[in-house]
């Protein structure tokens, strides 16, 4: 990009920013750079040898977080940010916009190296630096991903040997009499500013008692279907009476305070789908459905912290 392109993009914006920008609010929230190192561990061309240079980091981060925010495909991501100012302002007018086969090779390269994980703990890492600690307790519970199971037989194998357009590692499960195929998104957030904090995807047959996201010394608030799973932290899971033995008013009267503090993890799965468009994936496999919810996740969180800011909880 020439600098008299860069310019007048610059100048044009300056309209927008008189508008209201709500991505230039996001986009101030986090210090981006720390992130800078974790992703040029993914690349190991950096040798005298030389090559084509990688696409910047930074641009690279941003581009997935813009394409998980408005729910875009890789090939809607590309065009939108190509075409909207307010996008090419996000990513800090970049000389080029990374294209839909380099967005998607970059997040399978997340998923094969597993950078996901230090790129979420990167960020848990600025919110206590700005004051957003674990204070009152956790709240666990899981939610269903849903992905296109196609049209073959059940008894079909699915992975690598799959070539059909369904999800190769979704499985199905059922709930309250109704059934669903794909995956399951599990978070644990903190009572006290419901952020999410950790996060494990698994294919949807994975029951929720299975996963514990909870470390020692903390109080974790969850529902009964992780009644008769103990947690690594204390247990606060509401109680479930079994066949000839239901709970006491006891039980009961603990059950409604338990799910009083437990009820706010709802609002989360509520936005990553409404908001995000985040409650059914194209992709196939159990680690990039995992990377997309990790950018989810990462992109609710920003949504959290737009919301602080107002309130002036942080700077």
């Amino acid at each position: 990009m020439s600098s008299f392109t860069a310019f007048a993009l610059r100048e044009e914006y300056k309209r927008l920013a008189l508008i209201g920008d709500k991505l230039s609010e996001v986009e101030s929230l986090i210090d981006w750079e720390p992130f800078r190192p974790i992703i040029d561990e993914m690349y190991n061309n950096h040798t005298e040898l030389g090559g084509r240079p990688n696409n910047d980091a930074i641009v690279m981060l941003k581009m997935i977080v813009l394409q998980q925010w408005h729910g875009l495909s890789d090939l809607e991501i590309e065009k939108q940010a190509t075409d909207r100012i307010s996008f090419r302002k996000f990513l800090g007018f970049p000389k080029n916009i990374p294209d839909r086969s380099t967005i998607w090779n970059f997040k399978n390269r997340i998923a094969k190296t597993g950078k996901d994980s230090a790129i979420w703990g990167e960020l848990q890492r600025q919110f206590y630096e700005k004051g957003l600690k674990i204070k009152k307790g956790m709240i666990q519970d899981a939610t269903f991903i849903q992905s296109d199971p196609g049209h073959a037989k059940a008894d079909t194998p699915r992975g690598d040997e799959a070539k059909t357009r369904r999800s190769k590692d979704g499985t199905w499960s059922k709930k309250s009499g109704k059934s669903y195929y794909g995956y399951k998104l599990h978070t644990i957030i903190d009572a006290d500013y419901q952020l999410i904090r950790r996060i494990k995807t698994t294919t949807a047959s994975v029951h929720d008692n299975q996963v514990d996201l909870s470390m020692k010394g903390e109080v974790v608030y969850r529902d009964k279907g992780y009644f008769g799973a103990h947690p690594n932290g204390y247990n606060a899971t509401m109680q479930r009476g079994v066949r000839g033995h239901p709970i006491g008013i006891r039980d009961v009267l603990r059950n409604k305070r338990i799910n009083h503090t437990r009820a706010k993890c709802e609002r989360i799965y509520a936005v990553v789908k409404t908001v995000f468009g985040s409650g059914r994936v194209k992709v196939t496999t159990v680690a990039r459905t995992g990377v997309k919810m990790m950018f989810t996740a990462m992109d609710y969180n920003l949504y959290q912290l737009c919301t602080f800011k107002k309130k002036g909880i942080i700077q």
